[in-house]
């Protein structure tokens, strides 16, 4: 396998986060799920090429049958945040339907494209295997559509940024094999037990509690997406609900913005600023002057905190597979932001005599992308040894 180009991609509410693995050389990446209309007869001062950050500055027109509108040109992930027009998700979004899911995604991989072949304006990239994630509540229902509409060829254009004096369009054409799709929460599951370069298993305890039951709760931007798993395979009767950290963080902004005359870019903006940790947690509407934002970011992380704890419960309630469940863990990017909320709250569900003692493991919110690498690599083992077993049936 060590000459095959693999990519996964966890399609977040908040973020595209992406693993590419090219000869067995691995790159990550994390992109603002954040589009912008690019309006070709705006021009900002003059910039030198040295002052433009590619990444930051991702203008794109993409060729594909997996996008409806393709005479539009978007600003993607950081550059859109940027935007007066920006457009973040909205509520239950329906992936597989929305251009912003095949703009981002194919956005990424061609900015990838880039930092491996970067002579010519004209880049041919070939994808093996493409790994994503749904959420659980979408997965079954569209997996087999969305994988349709990744397959094949798709071409992206970078535009030049806006001020630059010659023109830079930039053309990759993007050449998807195989892909397959992920349920977001299963995958995390992988990510927790399996090696990245074995592929075997490297948490024997945690396989072992399987047999007794795990509830993974793998909390994003707008779905919480549960799944339980029983004797190492995920159960059917365990679901997501609309639920997530996005309307918490547009609370967050709204009063900010009310309150303290400052306005976030993005929510991607304001999740930095809650990684950094409570120190950073002010802004500074004018040169010199800073408020401190606490007071309106930390009721809004416990309320968060106390919901996603009843929808644990819930779960755990409602499922007659996992039943007598042993291990509940906690993993998302969100999550991981509140881990301090959801392990208070979860002192008082412990006196209330429902105790839900979450296991909150390292790298939490990268566990899903980690777990599409992983499918993404088993499916190219799958797939060549089907077609070995072809040629020896024929020979």
């Amino acid at each position: 396998m060590g000459t095959q180009n693999f990519l996964a991609i966890d399609i977040g509410n908040s973020w595209y986060k992406a693993l590419a693995s090219d000869n067995g050389m691995v790159s990550e990446y994390q992109l603002p799920n954040a589009i912008a209309l690019f309006d070709t007869e705006f021009y900002e001062k003059p910039y030198d090429d040295e002052d433009v950050i590619f990444e930051e500055n991702l203008i794109v027109e993409v060729k594909s049958q997996a996008v409806k509108d393709r005479r539009e040109i978007f600003y993607v992930g950081k550059g859109a945040a940027k935007q007066r027009d920006v457009s973040l998700t909205s509520f239950n979004n329906q992936k597989v339907d929305e251009d912003r899911t095949y703009l981002l995604l194919f956005g990424l991989a061609a900015y990838h494209a880039t930092l491996q072949k970067t002579d010519g304006l004209e880049i041919e990239y070939s994808i093996d295997q493409l790994a994503v994630s749904l959420p659980t509540t979408q997965y079954k229902e569209r997996k087999s559509r969305l994988k349709d509409r990744l397959i094949g060829t798709h071409t992206v254009i970078f535009h030049k940024v806006p001020g630059l004096p010659e023109p830079k369009e930039l053309e990759v054409k993007l050449h998807i094999h195989d892909v397959i799709i992920g349920a977001e929460g299963a995958c995390a599951y992988l990510g927790l037990t399996r090696d990245q370069e074995t592929l075997g298993v490297k948490n024997e305890d945690l396989v072992k509690e399987s047999k007794k039951g795990i509830i993974i709760g793998d909390l994003g931007g707008d779905s919480v997406d549960f799944v339980g798993i029983k004797n190492n395979k995920p159960v059917a009767s365990v679901e997501g609900a609309p639920f997530g950290i996005n309307q918490f963080l547009d609370h967050i902004i709204q009063k900010v913005s009310k309150n303290e005359l400052y306005r976030f870019d993005s929510r991607a903006e304001l999740e930095e600023k809650l990684a950094a940790g409570q120190s950073e947690w002010y802004v500074e509407p004018f040169a010199g002057v800073k408020k401190d934002i606490s007071k309106y970011i930390i009721p809004q992380l416990k309320s968060m905190a106390i919901k996603y704890l009843e929808h644990f419960d819930r779960i755990r309630s409602s499922s007659r597979e996992i039943k007598g469940a042993v291990r509940y863990i906690a993993v998302g990017g969100a999550a991981k932001l509140a881990q301090k909320q959801i392990m208070e709250a979860s002192v008082k569900w412990s006196e209330r005599g429902r105790p839900i003692d979450l296991m909150f493991p390292e790298d939490m919110e990268k566990l899903n992308v980690l777990g599409l690498m992983i499918l993404a690599k088993m499916n190219q083992i799958k797939k060549e040894k089907g077609n070995n077993h072809i040629v020896s049936v024929k020979g």
